[in-house]
């Protein structure tokens, strides 16, 4: 673990942020686990101010993406020209096990500008992978115009998030003149769900349809598909530029075994500015892999406490608290739970808030409450608008309606139905 040790010495020095959480670690310390999962929110908070709190140095040339967080609170990451490079170098290394064949004509979906980083990202993969012709249409891109581009162009792969295939799919129900000869799917950002996988196969016969790989903006490249072993949901670790880790939900304690849930972390070394040592990366994992394998396979399990993905975009557990807190004057919160469920090809938020005493003007309240999300939240109520999402609801519960860990008696923040929908 000498590069790890070399690593953790270099953010311990240089950036304020590690050197006061690691004041407890002893200097030369090999062992990854006795190093603190990092908090997500303390790590953001130190992050506010141009990274200033965080970084190793000042932040002279490179690039700039927004991901997540609240809209008055957005989250950024910083990367040098280098660590870019080195993050599309190494995802493009991952890439050439996803199935994609030199001629494939790979249509990029993703979404651009807003310092986003998705569709920047795929290409510039897809340049270094030097696989497949890329076709740089984007997410934002009218559905019409995509579908005459897809028609046009002959294209036979597609790259996008779920919520766009499904648009898509949608388009060529209304319009049966229109043939398009697609042969693989490949997605991120949000997971396919079975009535949505059925509709696909159903107008592409014969399509494959699987993750195109696992990173974020902030976590940087997480995982990568290999056509050849893994099925939906499994991954491959990056063992050359990064340290996966499952822990235990409640204890941290690193599970080592295969098939036994928990929390996935990622530390990245590359990430030399911004650092991420232990960083959880918001997904829930187990190994599908005995200990020791080569790039050791991991299969995602939903989402973790932090926050869940509804459609194609994240609602955090800190946004519900933010929205239910602006209420206090008119209701007292004891408790609340973040119940997700899918029907009808579409993701369902529900929020079970349980107060002092229920309000009689429940019905009244809970509107306000819903509208005041989405004045926050404001992609939200784009998506419901474009018939992407169902409406957030509120269901006023007793203490006892709320589903709770039955180790710790500890409230689950977040019930991700969709699997069992």
């Amino acid at each position: 673990m000498k590069r790890f040790l070399d690593h953790a010495n270099f953010v311990r020095k240089n950036s304020p942020f590690y050197a006061e959480l690691y004041k407890d670690v002893p200097q030369g310390c090999e062992d990854i686990s006795l190093y603190p999962v990092l908090d997500q929110k303390a790590f953001w908070k130190a992050n506010e101010n141009f990274g200033q709190g965080v970084l190793t140095s000042n932040h002279d040339s490179g690039i700039v993406f927004k991901s997540g967080g609240t809209s008055g609170n957005p989250k950024y990451s910083y990367f040098t020209a280098k660590e870019w490079d080195n993050f599309t170098e190494v995802s493009g290394r991952g890439f050439r096990h996803n199935g994609i064949k030199k001629g494939d004509k790979v249509a990029n979906l993703f979404y651009a500008g807003e310092l986003y980083a998705s569709f920047i990202y795929i290409t510039d993969l897809m340049k270094s992978a030097d696989v497949g012709v890329s076709y740089p249409i984007a997410g934002q891109t009218p559905i019409p115009i995509i579908v005459e581009m897809l028609e046009k162009l002959n294209i036979n792969v597609i790259a996008g998030v779920p919520t766009t295939m499904m648009n898509i799919i949608a388009y060529l129900q209304a319009h049966r003149e229109i043939k398009l000869n697609i042969e693989l799917i490949l997605f991120g950002g949000e997971s396919f769900y079975e009535d949505q996988l059925e509709a696909i196969k159903e107008e592409f016969k014969g399509v494959k349809v699987h993750s195109i790989l696992y990173a974020s903006v902030d976590g940087g490249e997480l995982g990568y598909f290999d056509a050849a072993t893994c099925e939906n949901g499994e991954h491959r670790a990056f063992d050359e530029t990064t340290i996966m880790e499952i822990v235990d939900e409640e204890t941290h304690e690193v599970i080592k075994e295969a098939n036994r849930g928990g929390i996935l972390l990622v530390t990245n070394l590359n990430r030399k500015l911004m650092p991420l040592i232990r960083y959880p990366v918001g997904d829930m994992a187990m190994w599908s892999e005995k200990e020791d394998t080569k790039d050791r396979k991991y299969k995602l399990l939903g989402r973790s406490q932090e926050g869940a993905r509804i459609g194609p975009a994240t609602l955090y557990i800190q946004d519900v608290m933010d929205v239910l807190k602006y209420f206090n004057n008119e209701v007292q919160i004891l408790n609340f739970q973040l119940l997700i469920t899918h029907d009808t090809k579409k993701d369902r938020a529900v929020i079970k808030v349980v107060p002092t005493i229920i309000p009689s003007s429940k019905e009244e309240l809970s509107v306000k409450i819903i509208e005041h999300l989405y004045t926050e939240r404001a992609m939200f109520k784009e998506l419901l608008e474009n018939n992407i999402i169902h409406p957030f609801s509120i269901q006023w519960c007793e203490t006892n309606e709320l589903e709770c860990n039955e180790r710790t008696g500890k409230t689950k923040r977040i019930l991700d139905k969709r699997m069992m929908s």
